[in-house]
């Protein structure tokens, strides 16, 4: 047998410790890669549709790329950026009022990039967290500033996203306590899985209500862009009282479709900006300037987006369709290129789905659809729109074929 080595003894408490590669739990990610991968196996020559991956299927614009080509060749590119170039951060500040609304941003002391949202998420908690501190997030959601929060000994409480509630998380229910160690406040609308957008008046709302227990909001805007039929794209730092309690994160990775580039940039109140630019310069020394040139020229160009947010929207036209004629209960989302589906029971005279999981494996293995389940506030699949399609005519095609896999079916609601 061979003997363990003494590193296996080393790991932190905070990812297994000494316990850490050993387990058998297969996480949900993981249990949907297995399953496609035996699905494929299984039925040779028959396409997986997959609906579950939330990452553009477009390249970047051609003049972001030649962008970044012509930067790239630069000498004076070549080195580190630390806390960002200035005409990053220009571009940044004047994107936010052109798009938003925002006015009075400062390029110096209230923007900072980010090499991707992720990160942002993942630093802020290490500027306000001590141990015993609450983050307030919600569920279903991105977990990243969650699991900080964690690592860092601090608490997470997390708030649920529920259909009645519009799937905006219910503040009243906090406790004293909870409302009293509490120093963040994560939200992210257009929201990840849910598709729900938010309004001025929850935003005034979670202003008063961060004022009144002196807590600090991040908004998460990954997919502030992407918006639809008459819905405009809505910053929290619109609202009057936003940038005195928060910050926004956003993110060129969905709106521009570069998700491999990793450029975002936290915008809003600059001690909360200077408190990430400082734990930021103990964790990376930059994005490579071409890259940040490359993000001027994208969000110099906002019509990228908006011609993005109209192939999303079409297709979630046309999903939504094909959903509700199969007796779907759902309604096309106002932003985002996710659709939030409530599970069926069952299928007439076969399987019962105890939950979004067994529907969404149920998905793969017998009609070959990828989608994520989340049990976390109710049984839900997410479909999201960004399958790769070469032109309109096979967009139609694959929501045709989709509609004609369910329909071997006949679900029970």
């Amino acid at each position: 047998m061979r003997e363990e080595s003494y590193i296996q003894q080393l790991f932190s408490k905070r990812i297994g410790g000494s316990g850490f590669g050993k387990g058998d739990v297969v996480y949900k990610f993981e249990k949907i890669k297995r399953a496609k991968r035996a699905a494929i196996d299984a039925n040779p020559g028959v396409d997986l549709i997959d609906m579950g991956v939330g990452e553009p299927d477009w390249m970047a614009d051609e003049g972001v790329i030649d962008t970044l080509c012509e930067e790239a060749r630069k000498w004076e590119n070549r080195g580190y950026t630390d806390n960002g170039i200035l005409e990053f951060k220009e571009a940044a500040a004047k994107y936010m009022e052109e798009v938003y609304g925002v006015e009075g941003i400062d390029p110096q002391s209230e923007v900072n990039h980010s090499i991707g949202s992720k990160p942002a998420l993942a630093m802020l908690p290490s500027a306000f967290i001590n141990p015993g501190d609450i983050t307030i997030m919600t569920t279903p959601g991105y977990p990243v500033m969650g699991t900080h929060t964690e690592w860092l000994g601090g608490e997470v409480v997390n708030l649920p996203l529920l259909k009645k509630n519009d799937f905006l998380p219910d503040l009243s229910t906090l406790t004293k306590d909870q409302k009293k160690r509490a120093k963040l406040l994560y939200l992210n609308y257009p929201n990840n899985p849910t598709g729900a957008v938010a309004n001025r008046e929850f935003f005034k709302e979670v202003i008063a209500f961060a004022k009144e227990n002196d807590i600090i909001v991040i908004h998460d805007a990954a997919y502030a862009g992407l918006t639809f039929d008459g819905y405009k794209p809505l910053s929290f730092l619109l609202i009057p009282g936003a940038k005195e309690v928060g910050i926004e994160i956003q993110s060129l990775s969905k709106a521009f479709n570069m998700t491999g580039w990793r450029m975002a940039f936290v915008v809003g109140n600059p001690l909360v900006v200077n408190a990430f630019a400082t734990v930021k310069d103990n964790n990376d020394s930059g994005q490579f300037e071409g890259i940040q040139q490359a993000a001027v020229y994208a969000l110099d160009h906002p019509e990228i987006t908006e011609k993005t947010s109209k192939k999303y929207s079409r297709r979630h036209n046309m999903l939504v369709g094909v959903l509700s004629d199969l007796g779907f209960d759902i309604t096309k989302p106002k932003g985002s290129f996710y659709l939030y589906v409530p599970i069926p029971k069952g299928v007439k005279g076969g399987v019962e789905f105890a939950n979004a999981e067994e529907f969404s494996q149920y998905l793969i293995k017998e009609h070959l659809i990828s989608t994520v389940p989340w049990d976390n506030a109710g049984a839900f699949v997410r479909f999201s729109v960004t399958f790769v399609a070469d032109g309109e005519e096979e967009e139609k095609r694959i929501i045709e074929e989709i509609k004609d896999r369910l329909s071997r079916d006949e679900f029970i609601f």
